[in-house]
Parts: structure tokens; sequence; C-alpha cells
């Protein structure tokens, strides 16, 4: 007999997802990393500390990204939809691993406050989960559109040598494209103005939170 999820199921599950992301090293990616054999550079410390900043915001990012996906999924009430969500958080794994891996490379680390901000994006995913799927796809299109232009900015501020991060940010650029045409083709609703201007004020706190901390 299938058992019905609860909500205090749910709030278990998405409390313990956000420890081990926050915690542990990110699963291993389906995907190569775009940077391959890219050969990678010497940086100077201060090059190589803003780079490190700029990938530990995308890592948060993707950290992000796992939590709206799961809440939206968990709270879908089409599963077309919900089979949506979990086909674009197949990607952001492959973002997150390839994160980590170029803070490897550079010597640093991923934010300390992750278990905070994938806490609090999950929560947002499972509020526009319930407000409609319509909505929720909303959500999902603008918040893509959103990392997109975050990528543009952040392949303008690499060092120009630096290729190995700009092929890894170029792919991740590509994807979140097609995940928010996905979102826009499976019937996305235009978010009001001032949610809009209200994710990218709080994007705002994340980055220059994360950036170095």
């Amino acid at each position: 007999m299938h058992r019905q999820t609860s909500i205090l199921d749910t709030l278990i599950s998405g409390l313990d997802q956000a420890l081990r992301i926050a915690t542990t090293r990110a699963p291993q990616a389906p995907r190569p990393n775009p940077a391959g054999d890219i050969p990678d550079i010497v940086l100077d410390e201060d090059q190589r500390r803003h780079v490190a900043g700029l990938m530990r915001i995308n890592h948060t990012g993707e950290v992000c990204a796992q939590a709206l996906y799961a809440g939206q999924a968990a709270t879908a009430r089409d599963p077309a939809v919900r089979d949506k969500m979990q086909e674009a958080a197949i990607d952001e794994i492959d973002h997150l691993a390839w994160c980590e891996q170029r803070l490897d490379e550079l010597d640093d680390r991923p934010s300390y406050l992750n278990f905070f901000w994938y806490s609090g994006s999950w929560a947002l995913g499972m509020a526009a989960g319930i407000a409609g799927d319509e909505w929720s796809l909303g959500f999902l299109e603008e918040t893509e559109k959103q990392v997109e232009s975050h990528l543009d900015e952040h392949l303008g501020k690499l060092p120009v040598e630096d290729k190995r991060t700009e092929a890894i940010l170029a792919q991740m650029k590509i994807d979140e494209a097609r995940h928010a045409v996905m979102a826009a083709d499976a019937g996305a609703r235009d978010l009001p103005l001032p949610v809009k201007r209200l994710m990218t004020a709080s994007s705002k706190i994340m980055k220059a939170l994360v950036y170095r901390i």
C-alpha cells in the first residue's frame, strides 16, 4: 500500500537534504566538466581570491537551485510539472559539482552559509508550488533569467586568461537559458514586477555575503 507523504515528512526530508548539501561533497556530475583538458593558469593572489569569490557565489546559487526545485517538486500538482522540476535539477547537480571542482582547483571553499541559503530557498520553492503550478513555473522562469544575467556579469569579471572558469560558466549559462524556455513552454505565468524586484534584491544580498563568507 502506498503511504501518503505528510507535511511533517516533507519538512524532515527538506531539513535532511539541506544538511547533506551544506556539509558534504557534491554528487558525481552526470556530464563531464566543460573545462575538460583546458590548461589552468597561475593566478596572482588577488585574482585567485576574486575568482574563488565568484565561484563561491555560483556554488551557493546551485545549492539554492537544488532547494528551489526540491520544494517546487514536493508541492507540484501536475506530475508533468514535477518531472520538469526534477529534470532541471539534474543539470543543477552538474553545476554544483563543477563549481565545487573549480573551488578545489583554486584552493578555496564553498560558503559557510549554504545551510541557511538552502533552507530559505527550499521554503520559497514550497511556497511557489503551493501557489500553483503556473506560478511555480513563473518563479522558475524568472529565477533562471536572473541567474543567466548574473552569469553574464561574472563572465565579464574573470581574468581573460582564466579559460577553465569561463568554460564552466558559459555552459551553465546555456543550461539556465534552456530551463527558462522549458518553464515558459510549460505554461509559466509572468511574475508581478514587485516580486521580480524582491528576487533581485535578495540575490544581491546573497552575492555580497557569499563572495567572502
